[in-house]
Formats: C-alpha cells, structure tokens, sequence
C-alpha cells in the first residue's frame, strides 16, 4: 500500500512539474545501456579476463571433483580388502575432500562468492566509463535527463531540475 501511495505521489508531483518544463523545453534522452556495454570494445578485453579466471576455477573444481571420484572408486573397489583402519581411513580423506569442494564452490561461486567480486572488478570501470561518456553527451547535446531503456534507471539529470528541497520545504511548512 506505501508502494503504492509513494508512486502516486511521484506521478502527481512529475505530472504537475512537466508542464513547467515543457516551457523550457525539457529534453529528455534515453540510452540502451546493455548494447552500449555489449558494443564497447574494451568489454571484449574485460570479458576474455573475466573469462580466464573462471576457467583457472572451473579446472581447480574438476580437479577436486576427480581427486573426490577416485577416493570413492578407491572405496567401492577395495572396500573388502581394506583394513578398518585403511578403509576408516580412506572415508576420512573422502569426508575432507568432499568438504574441501563444498567450501571451494562456495566460496568460488556462492551469493557473495569470488565470481561476483571478480565480474564487479571487471565491469566497474567499463560501467564508470559509461556513465562519464553519458554525463559529457547528455551536457553537450543539452539534455535535461536521460534514461536507461535496459534497466529503466535515470543515468543523467540536471541538479537545476531536482525538486526534493522545495517538496521538503513545502511539507514541513504545512
């Protein structure tokens, strides 16, 4: 209900401001963030980065998983040869080992894991880059705001156009 009331509240206060602006001429441009950042060039050099390191973990993953087959092979095999202590022994490795691969996938690929870090690390300045060449278009080219058509996000704006002080103002004098 407070979602609600608050996008209320945001197209009555931008539907009574356009108006004001359309006196201005306010211009509005819009970008496609995903096809500029798919059609940089250094994307390509960032991606193959990106790429390379996901392969070094992707080979360390298949390592331990191979390292954890073989132990279980071990077991399934010479499981009746075995001495308890030899066989205790053997199923102790395999617990470490399948203990090991879980904490790699999950510190490798987990929620917060280094696969999001490392594409953050790779990404950031391709992002920043983007928003800076936006920033000097929209400026030079005399836009007021331009808006991201991929994610709907508002990339420019004019401090001249932001409105917070005076509807603050306003509300905490009535």
């Amino acid at each position: 209900m407070r979602k609600k009331s608050i996008v209320f509240l945001f197209c009555v206060l931008l539907f009574s401001v356009l108006p004001g602006f359309a006196e201005d001429g306010l211009r509005v441009a819009h970008v496609d963030s995903k096809l500029i950042f798919d059609g940089y060039k250094g994307t390509k050099k960032a991606q193959e980065e990106y790429d390379r390191q996901v392969a070094k973990w992707e080979q360390q993953a298949n390592l331990l998983q191979k390292e954890l087959a073989a132990i279980k092979e071990k077991l399934a095999k010479q499981s009746l040869m075995l001495s308890d202590e030899k066989r205790k022994e053997l199923e102790a490795d395999y617990a470490k080992k399948d203990t090991e691969l879980k904490e790699f996938i999950d510190r490798v690929y987990g929620r917060t894991g280094e696969l999001i870090t490392e594409n953050e690390k790779v990404s950031a300045p391709i992002i920043s880059l983007i928003k800076k060449a936006v920033t000097e278009i929209a400026l030079q080219e005399g836009y007021d705001m331009v808006v991201d058509r991929a994610t709907g996000a508002v990339l420019f704006w004019k401090d001249e156009n932001d409105l917070t002080k005076k509807v603050l103002d306003y509300l905490n004098s009535h």
